[in-house]
């Protein structure tokens, strides 16, 4: 089902008024891929499955440095994905880095 001509003008306006009031948005939308925040995130949570496989590895084979290795990469991981969301709450708890009003 295509677009009609006044849905196809609306769209290209919405999509230029994107572009002009948060040009950071459109790019990332526009490329497909993750920037910033979102890809440090995934990063984290990458890192803690390949540090668990290569610790099932290193029990599997009995090959210890493979464990060691196994277990800094997913320790690694773990502290980068809990120190994100530690932050981000704390961001959302004062409103975006500023400190909390005294009554609210």
């Amino acid at each position: 089902m295509s677009l009609s001509e006044e849905e196809r003008r609306s769209l290209e306006e919405l999509e230029r008024g994107l572009a002009a009031t948060d040009p950071d948005l459109d790019l990332q939308l526009k490329s497909g891929r993750l920037r910033g925040s979102a890809a440090r995130t995934v990063m984290a949570i990458l890192a803690l499955i390949v540090g668990f496989g290569l610790v099932i590895t290193g029990i599997i084979t009995q090959i210890v440095i493979v464990g060691v290795l196994g277990f800094l990469v997913a320790g690694g991981g773990a502290y980068l994905l809990i120190t994100r969301l530690a932050v981000r709450r704390r961001l959302r708890r004062y409103g975006q880095g500023g400190p909390a009003s005294p009554g609210g």
